[in-house]
């Protein structure tokens, strides 16, 4: 199993940054794709961001040109950097991992989720 601590939530005017931290560890994994959801209030979750062990990235229409996740591989951390942050990207942002065990199994893993909130 996987485990993912995020950190790096808050809350901050419209307008402001906030930089998301999640780092995974415990059984080895390949071939990942990690990446960042969130969840507001009385909706559903929805994807913010992905990036995959290729290193292709994919984005929420509403974030693009304000949000921009990357990877470092080597410490199997991913992070959401979160710029002209606005009232409509408050929610609880989750991390979140796809990938292969060694033994090639895939497996799935949440984070517990971090509140960010964005006041007008």
């Amino acid at each position: 199993q996987v485990q993912l601590v995020e950190s790096g939530g808050g809350s901050v005017q419209a307008g402001g940054s906030l930089r998301l931290s999640c780092a995974a560890s415990g059984t080895a994994f390949s071939r990942a794709v990690m990446g960042w959801y969130r969840q507001a209030p009385g909706k559903q979750r929805e994807l913010v961001a992905t990036i995959r062990f290729d290193g292709s990235i994919n984005y929420l229409a509403s974030v693009k040109g304000r949000f921009t996740v990357s990877r470092d591989y080597a410490k199997n951390t991913v992070y959401l950097q979160m710029n002209s942050l606005q009232p409509d990207d408050t929610g609880v942002y989750y991390c979140h991992v796809d990938a292969y065990n060694l033994l090639g199994v895939p497996m799935e893993s949440w984070g517990q989720g971090t509140q960010v909130t964005v006041s007008s």
